[in-house]
């Protein structure tokens, strides 16, 4: 720490200063600017390695190394005996990647897990209230199949049941047609469902949930806000009470 202090004190003193960096890191400010300049899109398959040891007269390991770094923040794809691809970036690449940190926030400090928990039932009150104004009937027909799909997973492995209960939830943010409010909403519940998955007892409650959720629904096509919000805030404080998880 001390050293990256002395350098920026350094480097503040002195701008010409030349800093020695990496071939690897050089290597990757240039694919990634290439990418962000589309020079390569999305569905594009990159030089090969040898391509890129000329282009920019490096070695292998520095090229791989950028490669992997790539790979690793979701911008490319490597796949054994196929040639690197550049990936489509959207809103869920940005959540995707933070889903490890994600999980060491919510396992190493659990005052954060109540944190989110707040955070995951503004966030639906929200989405209810923009679903209330903005649904189609279209919309409401998909929220009433995924209720279908949901009532027809009771008994048995409480899995299924729990995987459409988050899908309705999903379907509802998608109504938004805000793709980053789409993919908060699914990495949310996915953050809170891998947390709680050995706490998570549906059995007996299924029908209670399935009822709760038709009448947020039933408000929703009615364009009622102020009712659909109403509707799921007490169906998220009494699954939160039960299940000490917000579905």
């Amino acid at each position: 720490m001390g050293e990256q202090v002395n350098f920026q004190r350094e480097e503040q003193q002195n701008p010409d200063r030349i800093v020695r960096r990496k071939l690897s890191d050089q290597v990757l400010d240039r694919l990634r600017d290439m990418i962000r300049a589309g020079e390569y899109k999305p569905g594009d398959h990159l030089p090969s390695e040898r391509a890129l040891m000329e282009r920019f007269g490096v070695g292998r390991p520095a090229v791989r190394e950028a490669l992997q770094t790539l790979h690793q923040t979701g911008l490319i794809s490597i796949c054994q005996g196929e040639r690197t691809r550049v990936n489509a970036i959207d809103a869920g690449t940005f959540f995707d990647q933070s889903n490890e940190i994600a999980r060491l926030v919510l396992n190493t400090a659990p005052a954060n897990l109540q944190h989110l928990k707040e955070v995951r039932q503004m966030f639906e009150l929200g989405i209810t209230r923009i679903a209330a104004d903005r649904a189609t009937p279209d919309d409401i027909a998909t929220l009433r199949a995924a209720i279908a799909h949901q009532a027809a997973q009771q008994g048995g492995d409480p899995l299924p049941f729990i995987q459409a209960d988050m899908a309705f939830h999903i379907r509802l943010a998608e109504i938004s047609a805000n793709p980053i409010i789409a993919a908060a909403s699914q990495a949310m519940l996915r953050w809170l469902f891998e947390t709680h998955t050995a706490l998570l007892h549906w059995s007996g409650y299924e029908e209670v949930t399935l009822s709760e959720h038709t009448a947020i629904v039933d408000a929703i096509e009615a364009h009622d806000a102020d009712a659909a919000v109403e509707v799921m805030r007490a169906h998220l404080n009494r699954s939160r009470d039960r299940y000490a998880m917000p579905l």
